[in-house]
């Protein structure tokens, strides 16, 4: 007998892996970079910044550029085993001989960046692995966020769990990750966030139809907002991205 549950204990330890809650902290964040300093903020995180975060405990999940940029924004996520772990991360990265060299090169001529927007994010028990993730082939990301009525985000949720996410990728949009803020000045219990990817843009917009006419989207959509709207008025945010050059995610 014995045997027999070491070979099922084997079977069964992807999926356990799997099914296990990603307690991980993730932080998005945007940098608003300074006229005309796009290139040299992407070329010193390619050449610098990516490697001394990893050095320093911090995953890189993925970097991208809106594809529409007039406001000269880099977009990225990080992972850490936790707030104490982001923090000492941090701290040990601004202190990094190495990070005040490639920084005091850089801003020789000004500063890059503007202003830097960070979001505190925690997976949802229904987002794929949040992982690194290289395609065979180019993709055209989404970030879309989505802000609800008071009360109203664990019916979003449940209607993403059980319909919307295995409807997505019936269709051709590829789930990528899924988050909550975890901060009140976020939007905690107010929003969700998620990403997307799509092959492009004709792609995306053929898909969505798609998605949009399916019957079974439309009933799952009906019988969640018999209570109520569920998305407060013009509450989607979507912002269409392409990887940079040096993101791990592609």
């Amino acid at each position: 007998m014995k045997p027999c549950l070491c070979v099922l204990a084997v079977c069964l330890m992807p999926f356990l892996s799997v099914a296990a809650e990603d307690t991980r902290v993730f932080e998005m964040r945007t940098y608003h970079a300074n006229p005309g300093k796009l290139d040299a903020l992407n070329s010193r995180f390619r050449d610098h910044t990516v490697n001394l975060f990893e050095k320093h405990g911090m995953t890189n999940v993925g970097y991208w550029v809106p594809k529409d940029n007039e406001k000269n924004l880099l977009i990225y996520v990080l992972a850490y085993p936790s707030q104490e772990a982001r923090d000492a991360s941090w701290k040990a990265f601004m202190n990094d001989a190495d990070w005040k060299a490639a920084y005091a090169e850089s801003t020789k001529d000004g500063k890059l960046v503007g202003k830097v927007d960070s979001v505190f994010l925690q997976a949802t028990d229904y987002s794929p692995l949040i992982a690194p993730k290289l395609a065979d082939e180019s993709r055209l990301f989404e970030l879309r966020i989505y802000s609800t009525n008071e009360g109203k985000l664990p019916n979003l949720n449940a209607r993403f769990r059980d319909h919307t996410v295995k409807l997505f990728e019936k269709h051709g949009i590829s789930n990528v990750a899924y988050w909550t803020p975890t901060r009140e000045k976020d939007g905690k219990d107010q929003k969700l966030v998620y990403l997307v990817a799509h092959k492009d843009e004709a792609s995306r917009k053929a898909a969505f139809a798609a998605f949009g006419a399916d019957p079974e989207w439309q009933a799952a959509r009906k019988a969640s907002e018999e209570g109520g709207r569920l998305l407060i008025d013009k509450g989607i945010e979507s912002v269409l991205m392409t990887p940079t050059d040096y993101s791990p995610t592609k």
